[in-house]
């Protein structure tokens, strides 16, 4: 049972024909431009049917960045695209002769992650994607929690610093402000300015006029003390919240993707020291474990193409 799975970004489109494995049978990335909603609808009906040329497809899904509805259907709000209310699924299948569905992409890579990834042993699940953003998925008893109208678990703009730094979510102290890889860039920043074990990101940043997430990730790799030092508040910013999240959903892993997430123990080890000097009640009950993301770049796709695949065969 193929399906076909499409992950819209800031400046691509990653399209792939996936089987109910989650293996990649064939796949296809193309540029977008933000600016044109009407440009990336057609480009994404192109996509899907180069895909499924030849192919025996029982449906689509399409993953984005943005509030989606819990029918999976309508796109309330995208942050990076022009899209306000768009009925996005039913455009697209006004075009195609696929049933199709509409995902937000923290939700379609986390399910992923759940299904083929670090999350395949467990039923409980909570997965934090450590990008330029901070996005979030969450699993609960085997079933991926949306809310009750669809736009649950952004887990990125949880608040953990009362008035803290400003989000442009139009709130205050979100955890995105301080676990995220912009995040990371201006901690970096802040011990460049001050000298000392900042010294290596001063003299990084002195090269290119700026520091770029391949310079720090080049210095975390390196054991660079201002780099690694930043790292840690990261993940000690981000621990903090898991324990507020364990005390709500009680998950029995939390998965950690993005691009940040390449530091791999690095930053689980700050994060699990953090998660445990703020746990409630701990040592009274089970505790979680961590892991890092395995499907990386193809999560977005894989977990699309899954939804897509369930939502047809009523799994």
């Amino acid at each position: 049972m193929h399906a076909i799975g499409i992950d819209i970004g800031g400046t691509k489109i990653a399209g792939a024909l996936v089987d109910e494995f989650g293996t990649i049978i064939k796949s296809d990335r193309r540029p977008t431009d933000a600016a044109n909603p009407s440009e990336i609808e057609n480009a994404v009906v192109e996509m899907i049917k180069d895909l499924s040329a030849g192919e025996d497809v029982i449906a689509a899904g399409v993953a984005a960045a943005g509030f989606i509805d819990a029918a999976q259907s309508t796109v309330y709000y995208a942050p990076n695209i022009n899209w306000r209310n768009e009925p996005m699924r039913e455009k697209l299948e006004s075009r195609l002769s696929l049933p199709i569905i509409v995902e937000n992409d923290a939700n379609a890579a986390g399910w992923a992650e759940f299904c083929f990834g670090a999350g395949r042993l467990y039923s409980d699940m909570v997965t934090l994607t450590i990008g330029t953003g901070v996005g979030g998925a969450i699993v609960s008893n085997d079933r991926l929690f949306r809310g009750g109208f669809g736009v649950g678990a952004e887990l990125g703009h949880m608040r953990v610093v009362p008035d803290g730094l400003p989000c442009g979510c139009g709130a205050h102290g979100c955890i995105e402000q301080y676990g995220s890889g912009r995040a990371l860039a201006r901690i970096a920043n802040e011990f460049a300015d001050a000298g000392g074990i900042g010294l290596g990101l001063a003299a990084a940043r002195g090269k290119r006029g700026k520091l770029t997430g391949k310079d720090i990730g080049r210095l975390i790799q390196d054991g660079d003390p201002g780099a690694l030092a930043a790292l840690r508040q990261l993940g000690t910013s981000l621990g903090q919240a898991c324990a507020s999240l364990a005390a709500v959903l009680d998950p029995q892993v939390f998965v950690f993707g993005g691009g940040v997430a390449a530091a791999g123990e690095q930053l689980l080890e700050p994060i699990r020291t953090a998660y445990l000097a703020n746990l409630p009640a701990r040592g009274y009950h089970p505790e979680a474990e961590f892991a890092i993301a395995e499907l990386v770049n193809d999560a977005g796709v894989v977990g699309a193409a899954d939804l897509a695949r369930r939502h047809v065969t009523g799994e």
